[in-house]
């Protein structure tokens, strides 16, 4: 597929995206919730068909889709099947759970993360420290440094270290992690990445970034367009850890034996970190969306092209209205290439934009003083300029309210 196609009017992207109404709509929430192409309806109709058809024996086709949906995250983390895992949750916060219960934090009492971590990473872990868990939170800007100042924070106390690969408030890619990667490894501390900001919009390599031996969390909600249920932990295949909080899926190969080991024992493979009984409907809609992307070659790389010409046409556009920076602005210190798939703008009246655009039917999305525009491959560039218009417009009624 020719990028050029997806920026003119009519994008050839927007025909399946029907049900989503993406023509008649222009969804700027791709940071928060991109539509899903129609073919994911298909998937969603067979796991109910399956369901009624197989009953019991509907996990056998049920472990089938897991596998093509763990399948098509690992390409788009270019991970090593030879050296990764994959375990697969309904949302990342599961994930979380049983990666900080399997680690040794009686001798090592102590996790480094930053201050700008999603917030299922972030109030679990202020939970925990209220509870006596030690927190160490590093400032997450300038990213540019981000990763070296986290290696700086280790000692031998440290038990785990939590980072995002693109900041999820302001899109800032973090650089670096191949050398935080190797500080861990030599204090022998299990690094974890949150990677969810940076799939399907921001290559992502786990080799290029020495991450073979690392955790990597992530999910399909937003840039992969999978729908909600499609998280994944990654774990390298030679992990020790044993979560303590650990669902009977994990000893699923072993349900049958007629004695028990007195220590709890893990699944080799993808089932050490897995969990319990689930909905697979999910997984389902997610393989018909992977196969989807396949079949239109969507890769990361050229949807990181798309993204990278819409991302910077809206901000060309924001820079041509000239706003009253005390009513909206953006940060500029930071290049276009150096941010992941939206634009963030700066406002204190972030829900007031967000509530005035809607009525104009544009959608978007937005974090305390942080308007987010997040472009997605089926927007026309006509879209996203005439989404621009509404901002500047907007900006009038917001400054007279103000």
């Amino acid at each position: 597929m020719q990028p050029q196609s997806l920026y003119d009017e009519p994008n050839t992207l927007a025909p399946h995206y029907h049900r989503f109404r993406v023509s008649q709509r222009c969804l700027l929430t791709g940071h928060s919730h991109q539509a899903w192409p129609d073919r994911s309806l298909d998937g969603q109709q067979r796991a109910w068909q399956d369901a009624a058809h197989y009953v019991d024996d509907k996990w056998g086709p049920a472990f089938e889709q897991a596998e093509l949906v763990r399948a098509g995250f690992r390409r788009l983390l270019g991970d090593d099947p030879q050296y990764g895992a994959m375990a697969l949750g309904q949302n990342t916060h599961e994930l979380l759970i049983r990666f900080l219960s399997a680690l040794p934090l009686r001798q090592r009492p102590r996790v480094v993360t930053t201050d700008g971590e999603f917030h299922s990473m972030r109030r679990q872990l202020d939970r925990l420290e209220e509870e006596g868990l030690a927190v160490t939170r590093v400032a997450a800007l300038p990213a540019v440094s981000l990763s070296e100042r986290v290696a700086e924070a280790l000692d031998d106390g440290t038990g785990a270290v939590m980072i995002s690969a693109v900041l999820f408030g302001n899109g800032h890619i973090v650089p670096g992690l191949a050398g935080l990667s190797a500080a861990c490894r030599h204090r022998g501390i299990p690094l974890l990445v949150d990677a969810y900001h940076a799939l399907n919009v921001v290559p992502f390599s786990m080799v290029e970034h020495d991450l073979l031996d690392a955790y990597v969390v992530g999910g399909g909600y937003k840039y992969c367009q999978l729908g909600e249920g499609n998280c994944f932990l990654r774990f390298p295949k030679a992990s020790a850890l044993r979560p303590a909080v650990t669902g009977w899926f994990a000893e699923f190969a072993e349900l049958t034996a007629s004695e028990r080991d007195a220590r709890v024992t893990y699944a080799e493979g993808d089932a050490r970190f897995a969990g319990a009984t689930y909905d697979p409907t999910s997984h389902y809609r997610a393989a018909d969306v992977f196969a989807f992307f396949e079949e239109r070659a969507l890769s990361p790389d050229l949807l990181r092209e798309v993204s990278q010409h819409q991302v910077g046409l809206l901000a060309e556009s924001f820079a041509a209205i000239e706003a009253d920076p005390s009513v909206i602005t953006r940060d500029r210190s930071v290049p276009i290439t150096a941010i992941g798939g939206f634009l963030a703008l700066e406002t204190p009246h972030a829900g007031k934009f967000h509530e005035l655009l809607r009525q104009r039917d544009v959608w978007t999305d937005h974090r305390a003083g942080v308007l987010r525009l997040g472009p997605a491959p089926y927007l026309s560039d006509r879209q996203l300029i005439d989404a621009m218009d509404a901002l500047a417009e907007t900006i009038e009624v917001v400054r007279s309210i103000v």
